[in-house]
């Protein structure tokens, strides 16, 4: 059964001219185990070229049998197939209770070593804090309008959760997301484009997603690698941090 149902013309997030626009209806979901194999190919397009790395196989069946389980988290699907594939996913997982993300982990270190000050607190923060790491994947259509509910959501969930004395009460959330290059020429054309926060620099990199501008203005550090981008967030300005979505990305 459905948690919401939601309806808008569906557009990409990019910026890319498409000649019409769809109505569709969808609904967000609870995950389920029996969304394998759609999370699986969305973290594949997360991870890109360290998929493998990442093991993302064994990292779908963890995120999805722990989701099952707390009910944190939820995917998209449209509502006239029964049993569709999921076309999003959100939810949390954390690294302290979970060693099976020690491949992640392992992954995201690597990627904030070029960035010391980073690196090192996220250390410390995995060794002594309970760091929530934030899985959140959609296909390149699904509008940023989607993601102000989803996330919306998971604060419920994750106070419920807390209500039900399981261990959802992080010290930190820490976000994985992708982004794209541009060359200058590129850039300018795009600048006053509506996807794009006119005070935040860009210096030529773009996350797919645009609720990830969102994410760096709450952040108390984020660095960006060759495809992709970590950010982490202190758990007193999550919820903040969803409101403002919720305000800047709603349906018009």
């Amino acid at each position: 059964m459905s948690k919401r149902k939601h309806e808008m013309d569906v557009d990409s997030d990019s910026d890319e001219p498409t000649p019409d626009l769809v109505d569709v209806n969808f609904d967000y979901y609870n995950v389920t185990t029996d969304d394998y194999h759609a999370i699986h190919r969305l973290f594949i397009q997360l991870f890109g070229a360290d998929a493998e790395r990442v093991q993302t196989g064994a990292l779908t069946d963890l995120v999805t049998s722990v989701a099952a389980e707390s009910g944190v988290g939820s995917t998209i699907k449209t509502e006239e197939e029964e049993g569709s594939a999921a076309y999003a996913i959100l939810t949390v997982i954390s690294c302290r209770d979970h060693p099976g993300l020690q491949t992640v982990v392992d992954h995201v270190l690597s990627k904030t070593s070029a960035d010391e000050v980073f690196h090192n607190t996220l250390s410390l923060l995995l060794q002594n804090h309970h760091v929530g790491l934030v899985l959140s994947e959609r296909l390149i259509n699904m509008p940023v309008q989607v993601m102000g509910p989803m996330y919306r959501m998971l604060c419920e969930e994750i106070d419920e959760a807390i209500g039900d004395g399981e261990a959802y009460k992080f010290t930190h959330y820490l976000f994985v997301s992708r982004v794209y290059r541009l060359t200058a020429e590129e850039e300018a054309a795009q600048r006053n484009t509506k996807r794009h926060r006119a005070d935040t620099r860009h210096d030529g990199v773009y996350g797919f997603h645009g609720e990830d501008e969102e994410i760096i203005q709450h952040a108390t550090h984020s660095v960006t690698y060759e495809s992709g981008r970590a950010m982490l967030v202190p758990a007193e300005k999550f919820k903040e941090m969803v409101k403002n979505m919720e305000t800047m990305y709603k349906v018009e």
